[in-house]
């Protein structure tokens, strides 16, 4: 996962950078890896809400983006802590194989930062992030 935490940084960069590995059958989504372990470290669980953010990244299966912190705000309820990092906008990138949502990869910077550009180049870095994941078993 460092080398692919790379790949992110130099290709998009981010301030905040977790994979979260969702398990369907229980509904708990799990951090695999965490540029930020005294914040958000690995192996912190947490059950998915039943909200709109659910609702768009995992049910629809696209990519949520937020550039400012009334956007990252409105979704996110660690919003305060984000801020604490400097952080003012957020993407938040499914990950499917085989149409199963394996979970997600979030990257979260200062406001504004997920240009048009940077967002292309972090979709395009969707199958390295789906080798990570499969590679990543639910413990």
């Amino acid at each position: 996962m460092p080398a692919f935490e790379a790949l992110v940084q130099a290709r998009v960069g981010a301030r905040l950078f977790t994979i979260m590995r969702f398990d369907a059958a229980t509904g708990l989504s799990r951090r695999i890896w965490t540029n930020a372990p005294e914040v958000y470290p690995v192996g912190g669980e947490k059950p998915l809400p039943d909200n709109a953010w659910t609702g768009h990244v995992i049910h629809q299966r696209r990519d949520w983006v937020a550039n400012t912190p009334d956007e990252v705000a409105a979704m996110l309820f660690d919003h305060e802590t984000i801020a604490r990092l400097g952080c003012g906008a957020a993407l938040n990138m499914p990950v499917v194989v085989a149409g199963e949502v394996l979970g997600t990869v979030n990257l979260l910077d200062a406001a504004g930062h997920f240009t048009p550009q940077r967002l292309a180049a972090a979709r395009a870095l969707r199958v390295p992030a789906a080798a990570v994941m499969m590679r990543a078993a639910w413990r």
